[in-house]
């Protein structure tokens, strides 16, 4: 049998000849306020005034890991929950006993499409109805399980993957300032 020689390779190569681990899935995104993935096209919040957020999105690790796939909105049973952005309604009824509405954003830019949920809500729309923003879908039901005093879970998505719904609201619905005109000084007139 044939012995191989030895090779020597110099100390300063060897970390560019292993390879790096691979971690086994991607890191989660930050859960900020907005995302650039998905446009800003909400022209209100699904509940009236704007609601305090009681549990923010907390995107999970992995696609069946624990985290918060939306944002919980404060408001009592009963109140009216309405579509944040154009689109036609996808689905409107029960799922694991919670009444659910699913809005596909219309122009989002994105295929699939973006789509809205909103739960637990009676529906007083139906799958194939279109809505524009501010259209009653509505009304917030009780749920103990999720949040004892009341709370709409407001949820965005793309395909499969879960996103940040208060992405969807601009700037000046997030509680920014509108933007304002100032004069221009020291400009001479045409």
């Amino acid at each position: 049998m044939r012995a191989w020689p030895a090779l020597l390779v110099p100390a300063a190569l060897l970390p560019a000849l292993i390879p790096a681990p691979v971690p086994p899935h991607p890191p989660p995104r930050p859960a900020a306020a907005s995302d650039p993935l998905v446009p800003a096209v909400a022209r209100t919040w699904p509940l009236a005034g704007r609601p305090t957020v009681l549990r923010g999105w907390s995107p999970p690790a992995t696609p069946y890991g624990p985290g918060h796939r939306g944002v919980d909105l404060a408001a009592a049973p009963g109140t009216a929950v309405r579509a944040v952005a154009a689109g036609r309604v996808t689905f409107a009824g029960r799922v694991a006993g919670r009444g659910v509405i699913s809005v596909e954003l219309a122009d989002t830019g994105t295929d699939p499409p973006l789509r809205t949920t909103y739960e637990p809500v009676r529906a007083s729309v139906r799958k194939g109805d279109t809505v524009n923003p501010g259209t009653p879908v509505g009304t917030l039901e009780p749920s103990a399980a999720h949040c004892p005093d009341g709370c709409l879970h407001w949820g965005l998505r793309s395909g499969s993957a879960y996103l940040n719904p208060l992405s969807l609201l601009p700037p000046w619905l997030l509680g920014g300032a509108p933007p304002r005109l100032l004069p221009v000084l020291g400009v001479p007139l045409p």
